[in-house]
C-alpha cells in the first residue's frame, strides 16, 4: 500500500487551492484568496507565480505540512501545446510554455509552474493529468468555414475523462466501449463534448472559441457585430479578448460572477436573472443535443456535471429538451482534486507510463 503523500496545486482566477493527499484520501484542504488589489499589481497572470508560490509554502508551514513526505506534486493543467491524454512530466519546456501562453495566457497556466517550482526544492518531479488542450478531434471537426481558421480543442479534459471513466464503471463497463455526451459546466467556462469509444471527437472550444456562454464567458457571439465592436476604435484588443474570457456571460448581464448570488437572484423572482438563466439552459441544450448527430444517434449517456445543477430549475429546464435522446447521469460536483489524485496514485503503483512533454 502507497502511503506517501501527494500535494496538489490548484489555481483559479482569484484562489489557489492546495490539497494533500494520502493515496485517495484528502488529508488537508485549504483555499487561498486573492483580492482584486493583490492582483493588480502584475502585470501577467503568469507574473503571479512568485507571489502564489509564497502564500502556498506559508499555508503549508503555519498548517505544519510535512514537505518531506511528500512524494509527488501534481498542478492543475494549463494552456500548454496540444497533447494526448495522460499524465505528464511537467519539465523546463512546459514551463517556458506555460509562462508565454504558447496557447493562451489564464490563471490554470500557474498550477504547472507553480507545482514545478515546489517539486525542484523538493527534489522531486511535477505533472498535470489530462490539460485542457488535450486534442482528439476528428478532421472534420476543425474544419471551419474558410481555411486561415481551424477549430481547436480546448476544454475541461481533466473532469470530462473523470466523470466519464466514474460513469463507466458504475455501468461495469469502460469509457472506450462507450458513446457519451459530456457537459461541464464550470465557474468559468462551458465544455460541451463527445466522447466516442474513449475519445473526445468533437468539442467546442471553451477558452474564448465558443459555444454556449457561461458564468464569465461570452460563447459565440454574433461574428458581424463582434468585428464591428472590435474595430470601433473604442476598444483595444486586450480589452476585447477579456471581455471574451472574463467579462461575459452572467457577469456581464447580471454584475455578478457568484453563482450563489446568482441562484439567490432567482429564488427571489429577479426577472432578468430568470431570463438569462433560462437562456443559458436552452443554449447548452442545444449544444448537447448537436452531439447527438455527432455520434449518428448512438448515445449511451448524457453526463452533467457541474455545480450549476444543483439548481432544479436549471436542471429541469435541460432535461426536459434533451431528455429523449439517451439517459442522463448527473454529476454536480466538480471533483479535479479526487482526479488528479487517483492519477497520482497510479503513478505511484507503476500502473500508467508518464508521458514527456
Amino acid at each position: 500500500m502507497i502511503t506517501k503523500k501527494i500535494l496538489i496545486i490548484y489555481p483559479e482566477v482569484h484562489e489557489t487551492k492546495i490539497a494533500v493527499y494520502r493515496n485517495n484520501e484528502p488529508v488537508f484542504l485549504k483555499t487561498i484568496r486573492h483580492s482584486e488589489e493583490e492582483l493588480s499589481r502584475f502585470k501577467q497572470v503568469t507574473d503571479q507565480s512568485d507571489f502564489r508560490l509564497e502564500l502556498v509554502l506559508q499555508e503549508l508551514k503555519s498548517n505544519n505540512v510535512n514537505l518531506e513526505a511528500v512524494e509527488m506534486v501534481m498542478g492543475r493543467s494549463g494552456l500548454v501545446k496540444p497533447v494526448s491524454q495522460g499524465v505528464y512530466h511537467i519539465n523546463k519546456e512546459m514551463v517556458r510554455d506555460l509562462e508565454t501562453g504558447v496557447m493562451g495566457v489564464h490563471a490554470t497556466n500557474l498550477g504547472g509552474i507553480i507545482a514545478y517550482k515546489i517539486a525542484e526544492m523538493l527534489g522531486k518531479k511535477a505533472f498535470m493529468v489530462n490539460p485542457v488542450v488535450v486534442d482528439e478531434l476528428t478532421d472534420v471537426a476543425r474544419v471551419t468555414g474558410h481555411p486561415d481558421f481551424e477549430r481547436k480543442s480546448i476544454f475541461h479534459a481533466l473532469n470530462h475523462k473523470h466523470v466519464a471513466c466514474k460513469y463507466a464503471k458504475s455501468r461495469n463497463q469502460k469509457y472506450e466501449e462507450l458513446n457519451l455526451i459530456v457537459c461541464h459546466i464550470g465557474s468559468g467556462g462551458i465544455s460541451i463534448g463527445a466522447h466516442q469509444k474513449g475519445r473526445v471527437v468533437d468539442v467546442n472550444q471553451a477558452f474564448d472559441g465558443g459555444g454556449p456562454f457561461s458564468i464569465t464567458r461570452t460563447g459565440t457571439l454574433p461574428m458581424g457585430q463582434l468585428v464591428e465592436y472590435c474595430y470601433s476604435g473604442e476598444h483595444t484588443k486586450e480589452e476585447v479578448l477579456k471581455m471574451i474570457r472574463e467579462e461575459g456571460g452572467y457577469k456581464a448581464y447580471l454584475g455578478t460572477d457568484s453563482l450563489q448570488k446568482i441562484n439567490r437572484m432567482i429564488a427571489e423572482g429577479n426577472e432578468k436573472a430568470l431570463a438569462i438563466s433560462y437562456a443559458l439552459s436552452y443554449q447548452v441544450s442545444k449544444e448537447i443535443a448537436s452531439h447527438y448527430a455527432t455520434l449518428e444517434g448512438e448515445v449511451d449517456a448524457i453526463i452533467l456535471t457541474g455545480l450549476i445543477f444543483d439548481s432544479e430549475r436549471f436542471l429541469e429546464n435541460v432535461k426536459r429538451r434533451i431528455g429523449k435522446i439517451a439517459p442522463i447521469a448527473l454529476y454536480p460536483v466538480v471533483n479535479d482534486f479526487e482526479a488528479l489524485a487517483v492519477f497520482a496514485s497510479r503513478v505511484l503503483r507503476n500502473e500508467i507510463t508518464v508521458k514527456e512533454y
